[in-house]
């Protein structure tokens, strides 16, 4: 008798939905740059530049828009929604997002990103005193390498320092927080619900942030924020349904696939590359990153291993 299996499913195809998933987000981030002053100029688009504020407001509002209309369609049933963290997911994540549109509208796209994946070890650092994990050598020195990649990229003290870098940065921080409570809400809440409920509260603050810096878009720039909201939601659909199709120490080392995506369309779009140094920078990041997931399933191999043992 055969086993019957569920058609698209398996590590491959979870691997293939994270890459998907990672061409979008580097997406979303390269169609920020091209709102900001220098995209702007270089793409000659017409008005002025757009705040990052009110680019992360289109991210949140029309991504929030497209899952109403999931929403009604589908018609799931929402319960036991823990608004408090929800709050506190959305405002630190609606500042992630803020902060790393800003970092990519004024530097390189690759190094924007590159600073951005030290967010899962601020949720390691964070996570302790927070979640009260306890974090061994390994972790700190997985952290050690990616923040020595991170010093390697800002370069502080030197003429290749950008402030804007410690935006980056700040988006990290801020993005790895919001793990923190995304944990918390994932063992409780279905996913749907997290997202609509995550980028309603998401659209309400961005709405409020963005009445401060508002100028009106072009019609060509109400495209693009359209586009970042719509892709962002996809981009989303397609993280989670890798989650599912795949055991999560298989497919979280291909996200990091986001970087060769934002480099490419980095250079593509504005003919930009990575610097050696900033290439070196980003290895590191991703290296210690990479170990961070290795050391996470190597520790639930040993506690799935332990009640078989007592």
């Amino acid at each position: 008798m055969q086993t019957e299996t569920k058609p698209y499913s398996g590590p491959l195809v979870g691997a293939l939905m994270m890459i998907s998933s990672c061409a979008l987000i580097a997406a979303t981030s390269l169609m920020a740059k091209a709102m900001g002053p220098l995209g702007s100029q270089a793409l000659g688009f017409e008005g002025s530049p757009l705040h990052p504020l009110q680019v992360s407001a289109g991210r949140f509002c029309f991504a929030f828009l497209a899952l109403v209309i999931v929403t009604a369609v589908l018609r799931p049933r929402f319960h036991g929604i823990q608004w408090r963290l929800h709050s506190a997911r959305s405002l630190f994540g609606w500042g992630g997002v803020s902060c790393m549109f800003a970092a990519a509208a004024h530097m390189k796209l690759a190094d924007a990103m590159a600073i951005s994946f030290l967010s899962p070890l601020f949720t390691m650092m964070l996570a302790i005193p927070f979640l009260g994990e306890k974090v061994g050598p390994w972790r700190w020195v997985a952290a050690a390498i990616a923040l020595g990649g991170a010093l390697l990229i800002v370069r502080p003290g030197t003429e290749a320092f950008q402030i804007v870098a410690l935006i980056a940065l700040a988006a990290a921080i801020l993005m790895g927080a919001e793990a923190i409570l995304i944990k918390r809400l994932t063992s409780a809440e279905p996913p749907l619900q997290i997202l609509v409920v995550n980028n309603g509260i998401g659209a309400l603050i961005s709405l409020a942030g963005v009445a401060f810096v508002w100028s009106a878009p072009t019609g060509a720039q109400w495209s693009v924020l359209v586009m970042i909201g719509l892709t962002m939601v996809v981009a989303q659909a397609f993280f989670l349904q890798a989650m599912r199709r795949a055991e999560a120490s298989f497919v979280i080392p291909f996200y990091y696939a986001t970087l060769i995506f934002a480099s490419f369309y980095d250079f593509v779009v504005f003919g930009d590359l990575p610097t050696a140094i900033s290439a070196t920078g980003a290895a590191l990041i991703v290296g210690g990153a990479l170990l961070l997931v290795w050391r996470e399933h190597r520790a639930r191999q040993r506690a799935a291993r332990q009640p078989a043992s007592g």
